[in-house]
Order: structure tokens, then C-alpha cells, then sequence
């Protein structure tokens, strides 16, 4: 339990656009104020803890806070420095915490020294990850020269605006010790009592999976309303190879070695991240030993697996890939409309294309949920994207989600920890492989989860995929009357492809309005993005005829294909694309996350290296240290032909 108040009793790290004046502090000196210039907004956590610092799972991490902010063109940060300046408080501008839902970032700040994160506005997951682990959060930048003053700020003060369980969570120092007292009936959840009301699909979802007793695992409420604080009940828990043994080190940390897992028929691990890491790890970083520190990775998950009796769906016995990755297989095999599902990964949302409320959660949230069956959420609002008209033949779910992330409102953090709802006329021109990159990427829109109501499309993906013939229910959808948040309105008839320049997926233009030439030396198709059967058929499209016409991808371009799953990879073998992609010169990988998570071929090793990529984001440093446009399976496979950014 915290006190009633809390001292910071260190120094201030404001994280600047200035590189000179993050030195400054580095070197001792403490910046007052007015003197800071610009924050740095929307850092990412591939930033914070760039993905080969979370190859360490322990308190290690507390050397490399930051190693990856990029500040004016420079990277200022090094190993230790934060630990060494004695920070306490660390602030930074808008949106900070976006992208990857890893918890190593506010935990490699807290093992640092940090104690306060002040932003101007956080990610959701990034936010409720440091609630989780005790780390205190604030919007208010009056604290910074009450904290100087040596004041004792009052913990409620940290506790304003959020509902009674994540409040209750703050006081008590985390969600470990929170759930410890739940699990032991010393604090009840004060569940919301709403009379009925017209409520969105997605609050139907939550109020239908609110835990209303944690002992019965009694579950339903009959309304509940955007700000409630609920726990609610999961169909499914999975966990891949960067998080698996950090979840189970914490666990075993707050409730020993011996702690039982609740329906572990139900929990899922996935073996998809890392597989292809020795072919793409720099010397630098093997000289540094990384590649054994990410090696103990496997058998540490493998062992946790084996002890509890849990699904993994690992690497391929001779070495050739995985058998998916994790949000891909999800999709794939086990959701159905109408479930819970909560995973490690921010990208989790990709299931929520087949009617299921499906959200990413961190190490620690995890961990809770493998032993008590549920996660806590607070009820979002929802942002409504009606998708009026029909599509062009051209364009693709990733071109319209990439326009959405370049408009004002998602650019300004209109859409941070809502639910991002597709409806609408243009749906009905994308099967459940294109929808799923819609509500995939609502992580990169920063919202809670992207959510389609089923309907015939679902029932007849499911069909195909697993032999199922479903039955929808008719409470699968919002009801009339229901509120939401904002409506985001898209002309679909007036899209055409779309890019992402490098550095943020929100880099929005118009392949049209490119206006330049820019030669590439990466094409790379592939992810959970890019790497599903729509994916691969419409980027086969492009290079059919060249490979029938001998056509080959020009010298000095190398051209990347890699599945998302091995029932995807089977499927585009049996239908003779695998073989159009390598006749032009393409070399084809085993199924995994990949280039996508810097850990295997398709990464860039020189920052003049220009890539052009399908998968989900481009944050500095997330696929190499090149310069990452994104762009959609087909644009990716023209541009790989062409040897420059090309449309199909």
C-alpha cells in the first residue's frame, strides 16, 4: 500500500527534440522549465526499449531505458546514463508510450530509477502498463516545480479522473498486489449498476464478460457505460516468446513457483517473434552477447509450457520458421464472434475482424490473468468509422487504414484507448484477411481495439478455415440508439493507394501525390499484416505476368516474402504463388513476425538502406536502421519489380 503522500527524491529528466539539452541533463545539469524547448512527442516504446533490449527480462533492463529516442536526428541516450543521472521523473510530450504493448519499457524506466512518468497524454496500454507494476503517472506538469520545492504530492492527486479499480490499483502499489487482495476478499470491485441502455457492440461484449463474482467467476451485468472500471472474464490468454518468461519471472516472484494457472486449456503460448533472430543480428550486439540473452528466451517459455500443461505453438522441427504468428494463428483457429481475447501483443486486435473483442495487455496483466481468468479493463468509448461507398480494385484495407492514420483527428490523439468500430457499404469489398489489418492496426491509431460485427463474410471465413459451419446470434451487434464517442466518415470511392513515409505510420501520402522518384533496396511482404492469403493473392496478381514473361527483380533490390502462418504459407504454395514470387527473384522465408520485430532477413543494415515494407509500423529503428515507407502488399510487390516505389 502506498502512503498518502509521495516525495520524488530525485532529479528530472525532460525527454527534448534537443539532443544538446538532453546531454546537459545527462551531464548533471537540471533544466529548468522554460529552458526545456520542445518535448518530444509520440515516443514510441520501440524507443524506449528498442526490441533487442527485451531480449532481457529482469532488472537489467534498467540500463537501457531510452537507447532508442531518437532526438533531432541524434540518439543521445546510452547504457546506464539514466540510472547514473539519479532521475526520479521523467517527462515527455504527446502521446507518449505508442506502438508495442511491452511492458519491458515502463519497467526498464522503473528499474532505472524512475518512480513518475508526465506526458502531455499516453498510449493506453503504455499508461496502464506502469499503473500495473506501481509506477505512478500524471498529466499534470504543475507537479514539476512542486516536486523541486521538495513538496509531498498526495497520492490521490495520481488517482484523479480514473474509475475505482485502476484507482484502488495505483493505491495499493500495482495489480499484483491489488489481485492478491481480491483473490483473498479484501476488496470487492465496486461493479457499475446502469439501468438498461442502448449499448455499442463492443460494451455489449464487456458487460457480457463483466466478472460480477470473482469466487462463482459469476458473469453478465446488464449495461455498462464508457469509464466503468470492470475485470472480465477471458475465453482466451495467450503469450509470445518476448513476454512468456518475463510474465512468468513476475509471477513467480508474487506468488512463487508453485502458483496454479486457472483453465490452462484456455491459455496459449506462441514461439513466433524471434525465430529467424541469428540471421539478422548485428555484430555489434553479438559482440554484447545478445544472441545468448535472447536465446534463453526458448527453453525458458518451453519450460514454463511443460509445466503447466499449455499450448505452444513453437518452431518448426527442422528449423525453417514457426507455425505462425501468434494474432495470425488466433484468427486463424480459435476466436469466434461473440468471445474475450486478450494477448501480448499489441496487434491483438487483429481478431477482432471476426466479431470478438480481442485487446493487447502487458507482462503483468498477464500474468494476473493466467491465475485468476480475467483482466481489468475500463469500459472505452468508441470511435465509429463508417466506411460509405465502395472501393476501387486497386486499393486495399492497408491503403485505408494508412489514410485514417493520416487525418487530423488520429493525428492529434482523437482516437487514444477508444474502440475503433468499422461500419459501413465498403466492408462488403473486404474479406475477414482485409478487415483483420483494419482492426489490427487500431494499435497504431492508439486505440483500445478495432472491432467489426460478424456476419455472412465471418461465417463463411470460418468455414473455410476450420470446417465450422457458425451460427450467429442476433445480440451480435450495436444496438440503435447506441452513443458514440466521434464518427470518422471515409469516402472510399475517392481512395487510391497510399505510403507511409519513414518514421511514423501516421506519415500519410498518396501514392499519387508522391512527386519523387526513391529508388528502394527492400521489398519485403510479409507479417501479420502483410502475410495473410488476401495479402499474398493480391501481391501475386502483380507479379504474375512478370513471371511468366521472365521478368526479374532488378540487381541490388532484394525482394522479401514471408508468410504469416504455415496454414497460409501451404495454402499460397498449393496455389502456385510462392512459385510466381520466386520466379521474379523474391526469396521466400518461414513463417514468423520477422523483419517486422528487427529479428530476421528483410531488415536494413545501413541507415541510407530504403525499404518498402508491409507491415504495421515504421517507428526509427523498428525494421533496422534504414528508412521504412509502408505501403500495401500489392504497392510492395510493384515497388519490388520496378526496383523504386511503384504502384501495381
Amino acid at each position: 500500500m502506498l502512503p498518502d503522500s509521495v516525495r520524488f527524491d530525485g532529479r528530472i529528466l525532460f525527454l527534448t527534440e534537443d539532443p544538446a539539452r538532453i546531454l546537459r541533463q545527462l551531464n548533471g545539469e537540471d533544466l529548468e522549465a522554460s529552458d526545456t524547448g520542445p518535448l518530444r512527442d509520440q515516443i514510441s516504446t520501440d524507443e524506449i526499449t528498442p526490441a533487442f533490449i527485451c531480449y532481457h527480462f529482469d532488472e537489467k533492463l534498467g540500463d537501457f531505458p531510452y537507447l532508442g529516442l531518437k532526438c533531432g536526428g541524434a540518439f543521445p541516450m546510452k547504457a546506464g546514463t539514466v540510472r547514473a543521472g539519479g532521475f526520479a521523473v521523467s517527462v515527455a510530450g504527446k502521446r507518449r508510450g505508442k506502438g508495442s504493448s511491452r511492458e519491458a519499457s515502463p519497467y526498464a524506466e522503473q528499474c532505472a530509477g524512475i518512480r513518475l512518468l508526465i506526458a502531455e497524454s499516453f498510449e493506453r496500454i503504455y499508461r496502464q502498463n506502469a499503473q500495473n507494476l506501481g509506477l505512478l503517472t500524471s498529466t499534470d506538469f504543475g507537479l514539476i516545480p512542486r516536486i523541486r520545492r521538495g513538496e509531498a504530492i498526495p497520492l490521490a492527486e495520481f488517482m484523479t479522473g480514473l474509475d475505482p479499480v485502476t484507482a484502488e490499483i495505483v493505491r495499493r502499489g500495482g495489480l499484483f498486489p491489488y489481485n492478491a487482495a481480491r483473490l483473498r476478499g479484501e476488496v470487492a470491485p465496486p461493479w457499475p449498476v446502469h439501468a438498461p441502455r442502448p449499448m455499442t457492440y463492443a460494451e455489449k461484449l464487456l458487460a457480457r464478460h463483466a466478472v460480477v463474482d470473482a469466487a462463482t467467476r459469476q458473469v453478465g451485468l446488464s449495461a455498462v457505460r464508457p469509464g466503468d472500471g470492470l475485470f472480465v472474464q477471458a475465453n482466451w490468454r495467450f503469450s509470445h516468446d518476448y513476454v512468456t518468461p518475463m510474465a512468468a519471472s513476475f509471477l513467480a516472484k508474487a506468488l512463487g513457483p508453485d502458483a496454479v494457472l486457472r483453465d490452462p486449456e484456455h491459455i496459449l503460448a506462441f514461439r513466433d517473434h524471434l525465430t529467424f533472430l541469428h540471421h539478422s543480428m548485428v555484430p555489434e550486439h553479438r559482440a554484447l552477447g545478445l544472441l545468448a540473452v535472447a536465446e534463453r528466451l526458448k527453453p525458458a517459455q518451453e519450460a514454463f509450457c511443460v509445466k503447466h500443461g499449455i499450448r505452444l505453438h513453437g518452431e518448426l522441427s527442422d528449423g525453417s520458421g514457426s507455425e505462425g504468428i501468434c494474432h495470425a494463428i488466433m484468427a486463424e483457429r480459435y476466436v469466434l464472434p461473440g468471445q474475450l481475447v486478450v494477448g501480448t501483443d499489441s496487434h491483438t486486435p487483429h481478431a477482432g475482424a471476426l466479431g470478438c473483442l480481442a485487446f493487447g495487455v502487458g507482462t503483468t496483466d498477464i500474468a494476473c490473468a493466467w491465475v485468476t481468468g480475467d483482466v481489468r479493463v475500463t469500459v472505452p468509448p468508441t470511435l465509429r468509422v463508417r466506411l460509405q461507398g465502395r472501393l476501387r480494385a486497386n486499393v486495399s484495407a492497408k491503403d485505408l487504414v494508412l489514410h485514417l492514420l493520416a487525418q487530423p483527428l488520429i493525428q492529434e490523439g482523437g482516437a487514444i484507448g477508444h474502440v475503433i468500430e468499422y461500419q459501413g457499404e465498403g466492408l462488403l469489398d473486404l474479406d475477414t484477411d482485409e478487415r483483420a489489418t483494419l482492426t489490427n492496426m487500431a494499435a497504431e491509431i492508439g486505440g483500445f481495439t478495432g472491432l467489426i460485427a460478424p456476419d455472412g463474410e465471418t461465417v463463411r471465413f470460418v468455414k473455410e478455415r476450420r470446417g465450422v459451419e457458425l451460427a450467429l446470434e442476433p445480440w451480435m451487434r450495436g444496438d440503435d440508439g447506441a452513443e458514440y464517442a466521434q464518427t470518422l466518415d471515409v469516402d472510399c470511392a475517392a481512395l487510391g493507394p497510399m505510403l507511409a513515409r519513414p518514421g511514423d505510420p501516421g506519415n500519410g501520402v498518396a501514392l499519387a501525390d508522391l512527386g519523387e522518384t526513391v529508388p528502394i533496396h527492400i521489398a519485403y511482404l510479409g507479417s501479420c499484416t502483410g502475410g495473410k492469403r488476401e495479402d499474398l493473392r493480391r501481391a501475386y496478381e502483380v507479379v504474375r505476368t512478370a513471371s511468366k514473361e521472365g521478368k526479374r527483380v532488378p540487381e541490388g533490390v532484394q525482394f522479401f516474402v514471408q508468410c504469416g502462418s504455415e496454414d497460409v504459407r501451404r495454402y499460397a504454395e498449393a496455389e502456385g504463388w510462392m512459385a510466381a514470387f520466386e520466379a521474379v527473384g523474391a526469396v521466400v522465408l518461414g513463417s514468423s513476425c520477422g523483419a517486422c520485430i528487427n529479428a530476421g532477413p528483410g531488415v536494413s543494415t545501413h541507415p541510407e538502406q530504403v525499404t518498402i515494407s508491409a507491415i504495421n509500423r515504421n517507428f526509427p529503428g523498428r525494421s533496422g536502421p534504414g528508412q521504412v515507407w509502408l505501403a500495401s502488399p500489392a504497392t510492395v510487390a510493384a515497388s519490388a519489380l520496378a526496383g523504386r516505389i511503384a504502384g501495381a
